[in-house]
């Protein structure tokens, strides 16, 4: 693990941002932190990156007790972006490049590649206030990543960017993942969870209700719903699938129909393929699996 947090409390005046919040990242993976408003993501991610400390419980990164040096390790990409407008971009980028341990040289050279692969070249010489949110963020962006931590913490990244420039970020995420980096990803775009999570951690009410593997969770919390597509009559189907599946809808279309079912008791997608196929020809088969966006909904909803 590249990351554990153990039984993390925090506090603020009458508000418990966190309670005994316990989270294990693999290393090159990318793992969703995931909640509501105010569920506790971002007390978390600050604690992570030792803005602040927490109240009680310990931290481990890289196999020891997270350090003041190890900031150099971590590479953060708040939701709230913090460029200085007055100053020249490729100013800018130098300046945190250089915080960040990089030479004069190794900072430029670096800088000059990435801007070049973001087509913002052009703009090295441009002040930030003359930039839009799109181009100030993959800035940002660059320089979170530029001095190759081995975790990288972004806080909605994907935030204000066209579907384009979208693409454009999850293909280099995707890369740095590759590449062996390990990511924290919180965004409330369930979609590009499923897209690029390896695993997720769901926070509600400063607490940890749900953590793992994305698809096994996705998988854990089928209902057993399956959709076939099938030549053969209705009738016969229905005698042989029996009375252990529950018809949710059924149809024609022009070369074949469809029904889908529910399974009352928790028989396997294949002991209903070997009751229907008895009689009909299977064209397509699935099982309905829940989206993240399901999930977090449900689980949401039953914890008020």
């Amino acid at each position: 693990m590249i990351l554990r947090t153990e039984n993390i409390v925090k506090q603020y005046a009458n508000h418990l941002a966190l309670d005994n919040v316990s989270i294990e990242v693999p290393q090159a993976s990318i793992y969703g932190l995931l909640g509501p408003n105010g569920a506790g993501k971002t007390t978390l991610i600050r604690i992570i990156n030792q803005i602040t400390a927490p109240d009680s419980g310990k931290v481990y990164f890289d196999g020891h007790k997270l350090q003041e040096t190890d900031v150099y390790s971590i590479g953060y990409l708040p939701e709230e972006r913090g460029l200085y407008k007055k100053m020249k971009v490729g100013e800018q980028a130098m300046y945190f490049a250089r915080l960040k341990g990089l030479t004069k040289h190794d900072a430029e050279k670096s800088l000059r590649k990435w801007f070049e692969k973001f087509e913002i070249q052009a703009w090295w010489n441009k002040k930030v206030e003359e930039l839009s949110k799109g181009m100030a963020q993959k800035v940002q962006f660059i320089v979170t990543i530029l001095h190759n931590p081995k975790l990288l913490i972004f806080d909605e990244p994907f935030s204000g960017f066209d579907p384009i420039n979208v693409n454009l970020l999850k293909t280099e995420i995707l890369n740095l993942k590759k590449q062996g980096s390990t990511i924290i990803f919180s965004t409330h775009n369930m979609a590009s969870v499923e897209e690029i999570c390896d695993y997720i951690t769901l926070i509600n009410k400063s607490k940890n209700v749900l953590s793992g593997q994305i698809d096994e969770i996705r998988h854990n919390y089928g209902d057993n719903v399956f959709e076939i597509d099938y030549r053969g009559e209705t009738d016969k189907l229905m005698e042989n699938i029996g009375n252990n599946y529950q018809v949710l809808d059924s149809g024609e279309q022009k070369f074949f129909r469809k029904i889908k079912v529910k399974a009352i008791t928790k028989e396997t997608g294949n002991a209903l393929i070997s009751r229907i196929i008895k009689d009909a020809e299977i064209i397509n088969f699935n099982e309905i699996i829940p989206s993240m966006n399901d999930i977090f909904i449900k689980i949401v909803e039953d914890d008020k």
